[in-house]
């Protein structure tokens, strides 16, 4: 059994908005946030989960190094200074050599890739940006998050595709029981929507082509669901040992209590059917937290509304945690966020056990007939949520399981 951490803030840019509040409030309606995309008129898929902030309003934000910042790094500052402030932090007064970022990105800049190599072609070598490849590089977030906290402890870039942001968690977790830092800030970041990107994941068959609903196309675990909806965001937790945290006064919103990390070795694209990386990856959270199955009151499942990821996440559960917990799928509302996915979405565990409230997945009225599972469906579930775990999965087969409990 793994020392547990605790989570001392959250912060969260979502495309429900700025702030954990405004994406706890949102995924708590349980309504989509797709809409139509502009920058992707005319594609097979024109439709995406966009951050309702404008580049004047982000760069306003972020402040004079904004000029020198990708979207997905100016997500994650934003999303780290709200983390940091929660946790009741000053990065003036801490000691930087103690504190670590770690920050996964799954599509660094995608745009900043389109729009540069447009400019080569179209306008000549001289009129591509001296910024391209600071800006696309993948551990640029965590190098602006920490210049930005004046953070001068380790400071990593997991990059697992869509369970990066979990990974990072979970690496952060080491970190502060191998006593390399005290306090660490980890999440993760994307901002990858382009023509380039979003057409490359509907060539792969993974996203909804519903144009004409686009508000309704993410849902979780239903029987027509047909794809994932592009998003985009920033999830950022402030973690620590449980003494640390207690020595300054700090509040505990929940304990990291269990890591599990595995790896399919199945496929480049497509997760093993029979999940069984998945669910060695729950057991050994599980195992680490000392936790028996049955004690395990929510699930927030990656439920990409995929077919064969819902399927295969959808057994996985009802053979691993029988007793059927609750289970909730916030990319029904927020699309998929990719590399920032998984700490969004343990960012919002963190929230439904302190709130003792199971969120509704969008679009859902039941899953599908063969899932025995116990979806949340309609409206919030009030429930005494104890003990919870959160799925991250990605192309390349891996697998993150985060098992998080009250704090007390």
């Amino acid at each position: 059994m793994t020392a547990p951490v605790v989570i001392t803030g959250l912060g969260l840019i979502t495309p429900a908005g700025e702030g954990a509040e405004a994406t706890w409030s949102a995924v708590c309606r349980g309504v989509g946030t797709a809409t139509p995309d502009p920058a992707l008129t005319g594609l097979p898929v024109d439709f995406s989960c966009r951050v309702p902030l404008s580049s004047d309003a982000l760069d306003q934000r972020i402040g004079r190094t904004a000029w020198r910042m990708s979207r997905d790094a100016k997500f994650a500052v934003l999303a780290a200074r709200e983390a940091v402030r929660d946790a009741g932090l000053d990065p003036s007064t801490w000691k930087g050599a103690r504190v670590a970022v770690v920050i996964g990105c799954g599509l660094p800049a995608g745009a900043v890739y389109e729009e540069q190599s447009r400019r080569l072609e179209e306008l000549g070598a001289d009129m591509v940006s001296a910024l391209t490849i600071p800006q696309i590089i993948s551990n640029m977030a965590v190098g602006e998050v920490s210049i930005d906290l004046k953070a001068h402890g380790p400071s990593l870039a997991p990059a697992t595709a869509c369970a990066s942001g979990a990974s990072a968690i979970a690496v952060a977790r080491d970190l502060l029981v191998s006593d390399q830092c005290d306090i660490a800030v980890a999440g993760g970041t994307e901002a990858t929507i382009s023509r380039l990107v979003t057409t490359g994941f509907w060539r792969l068959g993974a996203l909804s082509r519903r144009a004409d609903a686009a508000a309704e196309a993410s849902r979780p675990f239903a029987a027509d669901r047909d794809g994932f909806v592009m998003g985009e965001g920033a999830g950022v937790l402030v973690l620590e040992r449980v003494e640390h945290a207690t020595a300054r006064g700090a509040r505990s919103r929940a304990r990291l209590v269990g890591c599990g990390n595995t790896s399919d070795a199945h496929h480049p694209t497509a997760p093993d059917p029979g999940a069984k990386g998945a669910e060695s990856a729950l057991r050994i959270a599980l195992a680490q937290a000392g936790l028996a199955a049955h004690e395990v009151d929510h699930v927030n499942a990656h439920g990409t509304s995929t077919p064969l990821n819902d399927a295969g996440e959808a057994a996985l559960i009802a053979r691993a945690l029988p007793h059927r917990p609750s289970v909730t799928a916030p990319k029904g509302v927020l699309g998929h966020g990719l590399g920032a996915a998984g700490a969004i979405e343990a960012a919002l565990t963190v929230l439904a056990v302190e709130h003792r409230t199971a969120p509704p997945i969008a679009n859902l009225q039941a899953p599908a007939p063969e899932f025995d599972i116990d979806c949340v469906t309609g409206r919030p579930r009030p429930q005494d949520i104890r003990t919870a775990v959160s799925h991250s999965f990605g192309f390349g087969g891996h697998n993150v399981v985060l098992a998080l409990a009250r704090a007390s």
